[in-house]
Protein backbone atom coordinates (compact mmCIF):
# COMPACT_ATOMS: atom_id res chain seq x y z
CA UNK A 1 0.00 0.00 0.00
CA UNK A 2 1.72 3.53 -0.68
CA UNK A 3 0.81 5.26 1.99
CA UNK A 4 1.36 8.80 0.48
CA UNK A 5 -1.39 8.22 -2.80
CA UNK A 6 -4.36 10.15 -1.94
CA UNK A 7 -6.85 7.48 -3.41
CA UNK A 8 -5.50 4.91 -1.25
CA UNK A 9 -5.33 7.06 1.78
CA UNK A 10 -8.86 7.99 1.45
CA UNK A 11 -10.17 4.34 0.59
CA UNK A 12 -8.07 3.34 3.89
CA UNK A 13 -9.60 6.08 5.97
CA UNK A 14 -13.08 5.46 4.68
CA UNK A 15 -12.66 1.29 5.21
CA UNK A 16 -11.96 2.05 8.87
CA UNK A 17 -14.35 4.94 9.19
CA UNK A 18 -11.79 7.27 10.40
CA UNK A 19 -12.31 11.24 10.99
CA UNK A 20 -9.67 14.19 11.09
CA UNK A 21 -9.52 15.47 14.49
CA UNK A 22 -8.82 19.33 14.31
CA UNK A 23 -7.72 19.79 18.38
CA UNK A 24 -5.12 16.64 17.21
CA UNK A 25 -3.63 18.77 14.87
CA UNK A 26 -3.75 15.83 12.17
CA UNK A 27 -2.07 16.18 8.77
CA UNK A 28 -1.35 13.47 6.87
CA UNK A 29 1.43 13.56 4.17
CA UNK A 30 0.64 12.65 0.74
CA UNK A 31 3.86 13.57 -0.90
CA UNK A 32 5.77 10.23 -0.78
CA UNK A 33 9.59 12.34 -1.22
CA UNK A 34 8.79 13.84 2.43
CA UNK A 35 8.84 11.02 4.71
CA UNK A 36 11.34 9.56 2.68
CA UNK A 37 13.66 13.11 2.77
CA UNK A 38 13.33 13.08 6.43
CA UNK A 39 14.29 9.44 7.53
CA UNK A 40 17.14 9.54 5.31
CA UNK A 41 18.24 13.20 7.70
CA UNK A 42 17.89 11.26 10.35
CA UNK A 43 20.93 9.69 9.63
CA UNK A 44 19.82 5.78 10.69
CA UNK A 45 21.12 2.33 10.40
CA UNK A 46 20.78 -0.72 12.48
CA UNK A 47 22.04 -0.03 15.08
CA UNK A 48 19.39 3.11 15.69
CA UNK A 49 16.22 3.02 17.88
CA UNK A 50 14.24 5.79 17.30
CA UNK A 51 10.80 7.27 18.93
CA UNK A 52 8.63 8.22 16.05
CA UNK A 53 5.55 10.70 17.79
CA UNK A 54 2.16 10.99 16.20
CA UNK A 55 2.52 8.34 13.05
CA UNK A 56 -0.81 9.20 11.64
CA UNK A 57 -0.92 6.14 9.20
CA UNK A 58 2.39 5.39 9.36
CA UNK A 59 4.10 6.57 5.85
CA UNK A 60 7.34 7.79 7.77
CA UNK A 61 7.01 4.99 9.98
CA UNK A 62 7.59 2.94 7.01
CA UNK A 63 10.71 4.74 5.62
CA UNK A 64 11.53 4.86 9.61
CA UNK A 65 11.63 0.94 9.98
CA UNK A 66 13.45 0.18 6.76
CA UNK A 67 16.54 1.95 7.89
CA UNK A 68 16.67 1.59 11.83
CA UNK A 69 17.10 -1.60 13.58
CA UNK A 70 13.90 -0.74 16.04
CA UNK A 71 11.06 1.97 15.58
CA UNK A 72 8.35 2.72 18.54
CA UNK A 73 5.57 4.72 17.79
CA UNK A 74 3.37 6.73 19.75
CA UNK A 75 -0.41 7.43 18.70
CA UNK A 76 -2.66 9.29 21.01
CA UNK A 77 -5.64 8.71 18.18
CA UNK A 78 -6.82 4.94 18.98
CA UNK A 79 -8.84 5.37 16.15
CA UNK A 80 -5.54 4.83 14.45
CA UNK A 81 -4.81 1.89 15.79
CA UNK A 82 -6.26 -0.83 13.68
CA UNK A 83 -4.82 1.33 10.83
CA UNK A 84 -2.03 1.56 11.91
CA UNK A 85 -1.63 -2.54 13.00
CA UNK A 86 -2.68 -3.24 8.85
CA UNK A 87 -0.43 -0.66 7.25
CA UNK A 88 2.54 -1.37 9.26
CA UNK A 89 1.75 -5.30 9.52
CA UNK A 90 5.13 -6.38 7.03
CA UNK A 91 7.22 -4.00 9.98
CA UNK A 92 8.42 -6.27 12.65
CA UNK A 93 10.97 -3.96 13.83
CA UNK A 94 7.81 -1.91 14.52
CA UNK A 95 5.98 -1.43 17.88
CA UNK A 96 3.13 1.13 18.55
CA UNK A 97 2.39 2.50 21.57
CA UNK A 98 -0.91 3.72 22.73
CA UNK A 99 -0.68 7.10 24.59
CA UNK A 100 -0.56 10.66 25.06
CA UNK A 101 3.81 11.09 24.46
CA UNK A 102 3.55 14.16 27.47
CA UNK A 103 2.54 11.39 30.16
CA UNK A 104 4.73 8.84 28.80
CA UNK A 105 8.62 8.35 31.07
CA UNK A 106 10.65 8.25 27.20
CA UNK A 107 13.59 7.45 29.06
CA UNK A 108 12.29 4.60 30.41
CA UNK A 109 10.64 3.25 27.71
CA UNK A 110 14.19 3.71 25.38
CA UNK A 111 16.18 1.82 28.22
CA UNK A 112 13.75 -0.85 28.76
CA UNK A 113 13.34 -1.38 25.22
CA UNK A 114 16.12 -0.97 23.26
CA UNK A 115 19.20 -0.97 25.28
CA UNK A 116 22.15 -0.86 23.45
CA UNK A 117 20.71 1.26 20.26
CA UNK A 118 21.66 4.18 19.59
CA UNK A 119 18.39 6.70 19.98
CA UNK A 120 16.82 8.85 18.05
CA UNK A 121 13.72 10.89 17.28
CA UNK A 122 12.23 11.44 14.79
CA UNK A 123 8.91 12.83 13.87
CA UNK A 124 5.82 14.68 11.96
CA UNK A 125 4.74 16.97 15.06
CA UNK A 126 1.28 18.73 15.51
CA UNK A 127 1.53 21.74 15.40
CA UNK A 128 -0.25 22.22 18.56
CA UNK A 129 2.58 20.62 20.88
CA UNK A 130 5.41 21.57 18.91
CA UNK A 131 7.11 23.31 21.97
CA UNK A 132 6.12 21.28 24.69
CA UNK A 133 7.12 17.85 22.51
CA UNK A 134 10.52 19.10 21.49
CA UNK A 135 11.06 20.35 24.90
CA UNK A 136 10.26 17.07 26.56
CA UNK A 137 13.08 15.02 23.97
CA UNK A 138 15.73 17.43 24.65
CA UNK A 139 15.10 17.21 28.66
CA UNK A 140 14.79 12.95 28.68
CA UNK A 141 18.22 13.39 27.94
CA UNK A 142 18.62 9.98 26.02
CA UNK A 143 18.62 10.80 21.92
CA UNK A 144 21.61 11.59 20.14
CA UNK A 145 19.75 13.77 17.96
CA UNK A 146 15.75 14.71 17.07
CA UNK A 147 14.70 15.32 13.52
CA UNK A 148 11.46 16.78 13.30
CA UNK A 149 8.76 18.61 10.61
CA UNK A 150 7.04 21.33 12.47
CA UNK A 151 5.70 24.95 11.12
CA UNK A 152 8.43 27.03 9.22
CA UNK A 153 7.84 29.90 11.60
CA UNK A 154 8.86 27.76 15.03
CA UNK A 155 11.86 26.00 12.97
CA UNK A 156 12.80 29.80 12.32
CA UNK A 157 12.74 30.29 15.86
CA UNK A 158 14.75 27.42 16.98
CA UNK A 159 17.72 28.33 15.08
CA UNK A 160 17.40 32.29 15.15
CA UNK A 161 20.41 33.35 15.99
CA UNK A 162 21.29 36.20 18.81
CA UNK A 163 20.00 39.52 16.90
CA UNK A 164 18.26 38.00 14.52
CA UNK A 165 14.34 39.24 15.02
CA UNK A 166 13.27 35.72 15.36
CA UNK A 167 15.61 34.74 18.14
CA UNK A 168 13.52 34.26 21.16
CA UNK A 169 13.67 32.01 24.46
CA UNK A 170 12.73 28.54 22.68
CA UNK A 171 15.71 29.38 20.69
CA UNK A 172 17.99 29.55 23.18
CA UNK A 173 16.74 26.59 25.37
CA UNK A 174 16.95 24.40 21.72
CA UNK A 175 20.26 25.89 21.33
CA UNK A 176 21.82 25.34 25.01
CA UNK A 177 21.00 21.34 23.99
CA UNK A 178 21.47 20.94 20.64
CA UNK A 179 23.17 22.39 17.45
CA UNK A 180 20.01 23.52 15.54
CA UNK A 181 19.79 23.33 11.60
CA UNK A 182 16.80 24.19 9.34
CA UNK A 183 17.20 21.20 6.67
CA UNK A 184 14.00 22.00 3.94
CA UNK A 185 10.80 23.24 3.99
CA UNK A 186 7.65 21.42 2.64
CA UNK A 187 4.76 23.24 1.44
CA UNK A 188 0.82 22.83 2.33
CA UNK A 189 -0.16 20.88 -0.66
CA UNK A 190 2.13 17.66 0.42
CA UNK A 191 -0.46 16.99 3.23
CA UNK A 192 -4.13 16.04 3.34
CA UNK A 193 -5.82 17.89 4.69
CA UNK A 194 -3.68 20.56 3.43
CA UNK A 195 -2.50 23.50 6.57
CA UNK A 196 -2.70 26.85 6.41
CA UNK A 197 1.10 27.23 7.06
CA UNK A 198 4.31 25.83 5.23
CA UNK A 199 6.17 23.37 7.06
CA UNK A 200 10.14 22.70 7.58
CA UNK A 201 12.41 20.14 8.84
CA UNK A 202 14.61 20.37 11.84
CA UNK A 203 17.43 18.28 13.03
CA UNK A 204 18.74 18.96 16.70
CA UNK A 205 21.99 17.38 17.36
CA UNK A 206 22.24 16.58 21.00
CA UNK A 207 25.27 18.15 22.89
CA UNK A 208 27.17 15.82 25.72
CA UNK A 209 28.36 18.63 27.88
CA UNK A 210 26.18 22.58 27.59
CA UNK A 211 27.74 24.52 25.37
CA UNK A 212 28.13 27.31 28.39
CA UNK A 213 29.13 26.87 32.37
CA UNK A 214 26.71 27.51 34.88
CA UNK A 215 23.06 26.44 36.32
CA UNK A 216 20.47 25.84 33.75
CA UNK A 217 17.85 27.15 36.00
CA UNK A 218 19.77 30.14 36.81
CA UNK A 219 20.71 30.62 33.44
CA UNK A 220 17.14 30.32 31.79
CA UNK A 221 15.19 32.23 35.01
CA UNK A 222 17.34 35.42 33.01
CA UNK A 223 16.38 34.25 29.40
CA UNK A 224 12.49 34.11 31.06
CA UNK A 225 12.96 37.59 32.94
CA UNK A 226 14.50 39.08 29.35
CA UNK A 227 11.75 37.94 27.38
CA UNK A 228 8.90 38.14 29.45
CA UNK A 229 8.99 41.98 28.48
CA UNK A 230 10.64 41.71 24.95
CA UNK A 231 10.07 45.32 23.94
CA UNK A 232 11.95 46.35 26.89
CA UNK A 233 15.53 46.88 27.68
CA UNK A 234 17.37 44.21 29.21
CA UNK A 235 18.19 46.14 31.88
CA UNK A 236 14.01 47.14 32.47
CA UNK A 237 13.50 43.78 31.79
CA UNK A 238 15.51 42.75 34.96
CA UNK A 239 14.80 45.66 37.16
CA UNK A 240 10.73 44.18 36.26
CA UNK A 241 11.95 40.40 37.07
CA UNK A 242 15.01 41.15 39.79
CA UNK A 243 13.90 45.09 41.72
CA UNK A 244 13.02 43.47 44.76
CA UNK A 245 16.80 41.91 45.16
CA UNK A 246 18.80 44.52 43.51
CA UNK A 247 18.78 48.40 42.20
CA UNK A 248 18.20 49.63 38.91
CA UNK A 249 21.82 50.74 39.34
CA UNK A 250 23.31 47.09 40.05
CA UNK A 251 21.36 45.41 37.08
CA UNK A 252 22.63 48.15 35.42
CA UNK A 253 26.13 47.62 36.09
CA UNK A 254 25.61 43.90 35.82
CA UNK A 255 25.15 44.29 32.25
CA UNK A 256 28.16 46.69 31.74
CA UNK A 257 30.15 43.94 33.29
CA UNK A 258 29.14 41.67 30.93
CA UNK A 259 30.43 44.04 27.75
CA UNK A 260 26.81 44.87 27.11
CA UNK A 261 25.72 48.74 26.28
CA UNK A 262 22.39 49.73 29.17
CA UNK A 263 20.41 49.55 26.31
CA UNK A 264 20.55 46.22 24.86
CA UNK A 265 17.49 43.96 24.64
CA UNK A 266 17.03 40.67 25.28
CA UNK A 267 17.13 38.93 21.61
CA UNK A 268 20.75 40.22 21.43
CA UNK A 269 22.66 38.33 23.75
CA UNK A 270 23.52 34.60 23.38
CA UNK A 271 23.87 31.89 25.71
CA UNK A 272 27.02 33.23 27.06
CA UNK A 273 26.50 36.47 28.09
CA UNK A 274 22.78 34.48 29.58
CA UNK A 275 25.02 32.52 31.61
CA UNK A 276 27.33 35.77 32.75
CA UNK A 277 24.18 37.51 34.07
CA UNK A 278 22.65 34.35 35.70
CA UNK A 279 26.52 33.92 37.60
CA UNK A 280 25.89 37.32 38.64
CA UNK A 281 22.65 37.49 39.55
CA UNK A 282 22.53 34.15 41.44
CA UNK A 283 26.04 34.85 42.74
CA UNK A 284 25.95 33.28 46.66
Amino acid sequence: MDLCDIKEIKTLLARHGFRFSKSMGQNFLIAEWVPREIADAAGLDKSCAVLEIGPGIGPLTQQLSRRAGRVAAVELDASLLPILEETLSDCHNVEVIPGDVMKLDLAAIMSERFAGFTLKACANLPYNITTPVLTKLLETDCFQSVTVMIQREVAQRVCAKPGEPDCGALSLFCQYHARCELLFEVPPDCFLPAPKVTSAVVQLTLYTTPPVDGSKDAIFAVVKAAFAQRRKTLLNALSAAYGSRFSKEQLRQFILDCGLPETVRGERLGLIQYAELARRLYAK
